[in-house]
């Protein structure tokens, strides 16, 4: 079975990620979405309104799994048996740096292969932080975020 990870912080999840991840679905037999907890990161939603949003997307979806994760994202690969992993570029700056923890990986556990995929087009300057920005001042982050994003946050501001 070839099993990848996708993993971010998904704060929150957008159509650029779901894009990526409904291409991987193709190329792999399970793709685990695994939100990585890190420590110096204050992320704006909770870890279980990310999880319930990616569950609520993908829940016809049986090749899609979400879980969360702490530690090297390497040695959860190995936990979960992923021999891949999944990686979104949107510019050369996403490759650049992309490529350095791609590299370090390899280092690690040579066995294991890092993927890169492009968003298409319309998705491609999209980004959770650039989506944060825009929903603290009230904007309309309608155009990237799927809809089960869109209901979620739409409850918790009441």
């Amino acid at each position: 079975m070839k099993t990848c990870l996708f993993p971010g912080t998904f704060d929150p999840i957008t159509l650029g990620h779901t894009d990526i991840i409904d291409r991987g679905i193709d190329l792999f037999d399970r793709i685990v979405i695994g939100i990585g907890l890190n420590s110096n990161k204050a992320p704006m939603f909770n870890l279980e309104d990310r999880m319930a949003w990616i569950k609520e997307i993908y829940k016809n979806e049986p090749k899609v799994e979400v879980t969360s994760y702490t530690g090297l994202t390497i040695d959860f690969c190995k936990k979960i048996d992923a021999r891949f992993i999944l990686r979104g570029i949107r510019y050369v700056s996403d490759f650049e740096y992309e490529k350095a923890i791609a590299d370090a990986n390899r280092t690690i556990a040579p066995e294991i292969e890092t993927i890169f995929l492009t968003p298409v087009p319309k998705y491609s300057s999209i980004a959770s932080t650039l989506v944060r920005d825009i929903y603290r001042y009230g904007g309309d982050v309608s155009s990237f975020l799927p809809e089960a994003v869109l209901e979620g946050i739409k409850k918790l501001k009441k």
